[in-house]
């Protein structure tokens, strides 16, 4: 597949330790996670894989129909602020957090962070769909696009086969390095990508 000849006048991005993320939610709040994945990856591989349920703080459901997700799967499951001294070491050492549309995964975390009090990670987020235009120039760009060009396999919003889809593609770019563009911009700033939901 040819690479796009965009982003010349800055070199490449490269990177050692990354860790890929991915929320499902419950209802359009962006604190109602119900689900969460993460895949760390370090000098080329996959080293860690983790996945969770997560009761929101809300038992409407507007999403199942998605993600197969309902409040039964749930209400004994931890909530995100008994969760997270378990998820938080997987951001430790890494250069930055990966997501397939990543403005609502970082809207997720965030959301989720403050709703229990918890410090901000991280804030440097490589979009896969960023990079796989601005890389590989493919077009559309929905998950089950990218993992298509790849032959990834992929159980779409299931968090786990999207954490690690999201994972395998940026691994492809490990010998090459990453685009600038490819990242989100700090909050606050403008981004093309809006964190709309992504159905």
């Amino acid at each position: 597949m040819k690479k796009k000849s965009s982003d010349k006048t800055a070199p490449p991005i490269h990177f050692n330790r990354f860790v890929a993320i991915d929320f499902e939610t419950a209802d359009y709040g962006r604190d109602s996670a119900c689900a969460v994945a993460l895949v760390v990856a370090e000098k080329g591989n996959i080293i860690r894989e983790f996945y969770s349920f997560i009761r929101p703080p809300r038992n409407s459901f507007q999403f199942t129909w998605l993600h197969g997700i309902s409040w039964s799967d749930v209400a004994d499951q931890p909530d995100f602020g008994e969760l997270w001294p378990e998820i938080a070491p997987l951001f430790v050492g890494v250069d930055f957090i990966a997501a397939h549309n990543a403005s609502f995964d970082r809207g997720v975390l965030a959301a989720c962070c403050e709703r229990c009090h918890q410090s901000p990670v991280l804030d440097k987020y490589l979009c896969t769909m960023r990079l796989a235009r601005r890389l590989w120039d493919i077009r559309p760009t929905k998950l089950s696009d990218v993992c298509g060009a790849f032959d990834i396999p992929l159980q779409h919003h299931h968090a786990g086969s999207d954490a690690l889809a999201c994972a395998k593609i940026v691994l492809r770019a490990w010998h090459s390095g990453v685009p600038e563009s490819a990242f989100l911009k700090p909050p606050g700033t403008a981004n093309r990508l809006t964190g709309t939901f992504p159905f």
